[in-house]
């Protein structure tokens, strides 16, 4: 199958040409033929699908038919840096044509306020927008949506998760009944259906499997306590085989934290949160891009926010809360054809998670053993639930429960957490030998 199949626009058509796109992916298969019929969709899709290409080539050549071109078409998402990205494709795809798009996001100064302000008013073909942003905007005087003829929410579970939830509402209430509304999410909690049960009209439903990881990704679980995370990082970070590096935490404060403690270590690190200017974040990315950055810290939030090729490590200080988080973190490495590590840090209490990661993924991750100069955690046994201590003398069900129960841990004739924190010498080592 090719894009030519679909029969688009002519112009749109050299737009694909010009960029190199030659086949459409799975979801772009099966969803641009429900969006060019009109149809409400909801899709369910992880990052790297093609997923963006998915609902706006459709939506751009919907545009050139139509006669309505004032603020045609409105596409929320979570996050500034996917507003530019989905901007960025659709000045690409749309080059040879007359549609012109507007990204509306916060964290810029005065000027970008004005700039963004003006550009609504005076109106565009499409606008890619965060709720937060669009949502200071409309407060200010009223805007011109007689004409929107398709609403796109793309990330929707992402947007859930960071309390967008009523902004979303807020301005669906402003959208025209008669509209063709497009959600797309990488995840399908119940929450997701009740949105799309309230916004879309007799929707058609596409979903694909969440993805395995990439085979050429060398995945590696390392089981430590919380005191062992910082020295082991600072180990693998030390590590020069490593030349892009993402490092993921399960919160902005802990970004924060550790972007300093590898500051204070002299090393080339940038933490990545959103209480940085949007000037700076732009900086970072672009730095990070172009290799003159090595290390970006950040939260799950940056998992589907970046596109970038050439990341050779990817590490999971704090476990993922979601199996599926899993996958879209880890996915940012070994891509275009390249290779990649991925190491997961598991604390006591996260053997629940690892559980229902390797259920996901179908695949038992392999261990790494901890480093002997940082610490020691003695012998894990597999079993569901979290992981406890005992002293390895005591009668069978004795020690101390784990965090979610059900599993020990043995020690070699009573062997307590590491206190080490040293971080030279040595290197991770998987399942007894080697580097990961």
């Amino acid at each position: 199958m090719t894009f030519y199949d679909f029969d688009l626009d002519p112009d749109l058509l050299d737009g694909l040409d010009a960029m190199g796109f030659r086949s459409p992916t799975p979801i772009q298969q099966q969803a641009i033929p429900i969006i060019l019929g009109g149809r409400d969709l909801i899709a369910c899709a992880q990052t790297g699908t093609g997923k963006t290409a998915a609902f706006v080539l459709p939506v751009i050549d919907l545009i050139l038919a139509s006669q309505k071109r004032h603020l045609n078409a409105l596409i929320l998402t979570p996050t500034r840096e996917l507003a530019q990205q989905i901007d960025q494709q659709v000045e690409g795809l749309s080059y040879y044509t007359s549609v012109n798009s507007i990204p509306i996001y916060g964290g810029g100064d005065g000027a970008l306020w004005d700039q963004q302000h003006k550009a609504l008013k005076k109106g565009a073909d499409m606008v890619i927008a965060t709720p937060g942003r669009l949502i200071s905007f409309l407060n200010t005087g009223n805007f011109d949506f007689s004409c929107l003829q398709h609403l796109v929410l793309d990330e929707a579970d992402r947007m859930l998760d960071m309390g967008f939830f009523d902004d979303i509402m807020r301005i669906v209430s402003m959208m025209p009944r008669l509209r063709q509304t497009l959600l797309f999410s990488a995840t399908m909690p119940q929450r997701i259906r009740q949105l799309a049960a309230v916004i879309l009209k007799n929707p058609a439903e596409v979903t694909l499997a969440v993805a395995k990881p990439a085979e050429k990704i060398d995945q590696r679980v390392c089981k430590l306590y919380d005191q062992h995370k910082e020295p082991l990082l600072l180990e693998i970070l030390n590590d020069p085989k490593y030349s892009s590096i993402l490092v993921f935490c399960s919160t902005k404060d802990k970004v924060k934290e550790l972007g300093h403690l590898l500051r204070k270590r002299h090393i080339p690190a940038r933490p990545f949160h959103s209480d940085l200017e949007q000037a700076e974040r732009e900086n970072i990315m672009r730095d990070f891009k172009s290799g003159k950055l090595r290390i970006i810290v950040g939260t799950d939030v940056l998992s589907r926010g970046i596109d970038v090729d050439g990341i050779d490590l990817v590490v999971n200080f704090d476990a993922p809360p979601d199996a599926e988080d899993y996958v879209h973190r880890i996915g940012r490495t070994a891509r275009a054809e390249r290779s990649g590590t991925a190491i997961t840090f598991i604390n006591p209490k996260d053997g629940r998670r690892l559980n229902a990661i390797e259920r996901l993924i179908e695949r038992t991750i392999p261990r790494m053993e901890l480093p002997e100069q940082i610490g020691t955690v003695g012998e894990w046994v597999a079993e569901s639930g979290g992981w406890g201590r005992r002293t390895g003398r005591g009668k069978s069900g004795e020690g101390r429960p784990g965090g979610g129960g059900g599993s020990r841990f043995r020690g070699n004739g009573g062997v307590r957490p590491g206190k080490g924190h040293g971080s030279g010498g040595g290197k991770p080592r998987g399942n007894g030998a080697g580097r990961p």
